[in-house]
């Protein structure tokens, strides 16, 4: 019973140290296929040769781009613009969402 009672807490505070554990990832659908799709594909899987493929990406690494695109850090043209108006709860959602698929490599 102790040891229940110490990863509760544990438990929390990984949730509140990663915003998008609990972020909603059907919400994050519906803003990418709205701001995303164009170039990064309707389930993320891009077609275009200079855009990344985003399904499958850990949701913490996205969050940290999407931000950095935002505040300019990490220049780019075209994500500068798109992400600038995003808010944290529209980056966690987006980041959710693409975090929440899976991507599967089969050999031939």
């Amino acid at each position: 019973m102790r040891t229940l009672l110490l990863m509760v807490p544990v438990a929390l505070a990984s949730v509140l140290a990663n915003p998008a554990l609990a972020a909603d990832p059907v919400a994050g659908r519906t803003k990418a296929a709205a701001a995303c799709a164009v170039c990064h594909g309707p389930n993320g899987v891009s077609m275009a040769p200079n855009a990344p493929h985003l399904a499958g990406q850990p949701a913490i690494y996205l969050v940290e781009q999407l931000k950095n695109y935002r505040s300019g850090k990490r220049p780019h043209e075209v994500m500068g613009v798109i992400a600038k108006p995003l808010t944290d709860t529209e980056i966690d959602d987006l980041a959710a969402w693409y975090g929440s698929l899976q991507i599967s490599v089969q050999m031939p």
